[in-house]
């Protein structure tokens, strides 16, 4: 494997040195009655896939310590580079140099680097000294890549429609910074609701605990960052006071979650700034539905949430291995009241009236790619619990969960990690014992990543 990495690192550099010289077709600005061609098209596809999609799947694998992780891990790092090459040899509409292409830049660095740790991790040596030191910033670096393509693809789009230049940057940033937040916000929840049970007991926290914490610090950066000097708008006025509401409440949180206990302070500040944001006046009709829209969504979420706490959990934790369909309401809500906020900056709110597009079929949209991202979460942490060396834990769950139920015990084997190579570490510590679990059926080894199943959790 290492024989056909170092080929891949030289080209990366290559390509790196490449785009610094390419002059980015010499456009000075965008425009936007000229089409996309084919190949733009291409791109724009194919790096949503990978970093959407493939490299998410591969940082997972990682921290399973899947066998799979480095093959698929370099895969993409090879489909990236293509995809950056046909970003920069493209007709049709052409682009000036904007934060996508520096952006893109920067990712350059990261794959390098990335693949560079890679290679030496590969060869295993100065175990005792160096390796220690390596291991843990490719762990770091890996898992910046969901946040890094998430920001790059938002970039991308912004680019592409010319969206968020000259006046319009702040409101871009305010839109895409929050609706973000609540997106990422839904993804810790799936998270901790299915995997952080036992690191939350570990050290006597809630969830509402880290919730708190976070609002709190959100809303005093928020009070002080929501107005530039001149008069005060209303929207001035509410924006900082939505900041004023998320500390006030936050530390209320913070107090009522001391010592692991639950609290509905968080799911409440929830429902307050959808409430704020369901009144929020806007200059164009469509714009007024959608933020309407995006309100009701966080106070759903937020009623749901305190159910969930209240009394579907009565004050206590999510008993291990039971994960009710209820549940995954909150943090989808949460990923839909996200969405929704993203798509409604006034540029884009503008281009689809201008386009002809209702409320209610901008909202369909809205509601289906919601979905797809619940979906990507979703999958990402079942993936997680199934494969690499979680695969064996999961199959002794539903082993013991079979023979309560009366079925046969399925025998279970381990496999050493000679027989899976060493490359199953990168993202996480090494395994001083030297074994890396797996499923073996039959005579052939399997890793079953769509089997469902409930590990032990605690939330």
């Amino acid at each position: 494997m290492s024989r056909t990495s170092l080929p891949l690192l030289l080209s990366a550099a290559a390509f790196a040195a490449q785009a610094r010289a390419h002059a980015h077709h010499n456009a000075t600005e965008i425009d936007v009655s000229v089409p996309f061609d084919s190949v733009i098209y291409v791109h724009m596809s194919l790096q949503t896939f990978v970093w959407g999609i493939s490299f998410p799947i591969g940082m997972v694998l990682g921290l399973s310590k899947s066998r799979y992780h480095v093959p698929l891990q370099s895969i993409n790092v090879v489909l990236t580079f293509i995809g950056a090459y046909l970003g920069h040899h493209h007709g049709g509409r052409m682009f000036p140099e904007t934060v996508h292409g520096t952006m893109a830049k920067i990712i350059t660095l990261i794959l390098i680097i990335q693949t560079a740790i890679g290679i030496f991790l590969k060869l295993h040596i100065f175990e005792k000294t160096i390796r220690r030191w390596v291991v843990p910033v490719h762990g770091v670096i890996g898992k910046m890549f969901p946040v890094i393509g998430w920001t790059q693809m938002i970039f991308g789009v912004a680019t592409a429609l010319n969206f968020c230049r000259d006046g319009n940057l702040g409101q871009c940033a305010a839109h895409y910074i929050m609706g973000s937040a609540f997106i990422g916000y839904a993804a810790i929840l799936v998270i901790m609701l299915n995997v952080g049970g036992k690191w939350l007991e570990r050290t006597g926290c809630s969830q509402e605990m880290l919730d708190s914490s976070v609002i709190t610090v959100w809303g005093i950066i928020n009070t002080f960052t929501e107005h530039h000097g001149g008069p005060w708008t209303h929207k001035d006025m509410q924006h900082t006071m939505m900041g004023v509401l998320w500390w006030a409440g936050g530390m209320l949180g913070i107090f009522l979650s001391r010592n692991g206990r639950r609290s509905f302070v968080p799911a409440v500040i929830i429902i307050m700034t959808g409430w704020g944001m369901s009144a929020h006046e806007q200059a164009l009709m469509i714009s007024s539905k959608i933020h309407a829209l995006f309100g009701y969504a966080l106070i759903a979420a937020g009623v749901l949430r305190i159910i969930e706490v209240c009394f579907l959990l009565n004050d206590g934790p999510t008993p291990p291995g039971v994960i009710r369909v209820f549940q995954h309401l909150p943090p989808y809500l949460l990923v839909l009241g996200g969405t929704l906020f993203m798509s409604a900056t006034d540029e884009e709110m503008h281009n689809a009236d201008d386009l002809g597009i209702d409320h209610v079929s901008y909202a369909l949209f809205d509601f289906s790619l919601s979905f797809l991202i619940y979906l990507v979460i979703t999958f990402l942490v079942h993936l997680y619990q199934n494969t690499g060396q979680n695969a064996t834990k999961s199959a002794i769950v539903d082993s013991t969960n079979a023979q309560e139920n009366g079925y046969a015990k399925v025998h279970q084997h381990q496999r050493s990690e000679s027989q899976d190579g060493p490359e199953a570490y990168e993202l996480t510590e090494q395994d001083l014992s030297g074994e890396e679990d797996a499923v073996k059926i039959g005579t052939e080894d399997e890793v079953d990543w769509m089997r469902g199943n409930g590990s032990s959790v605690r939330i």
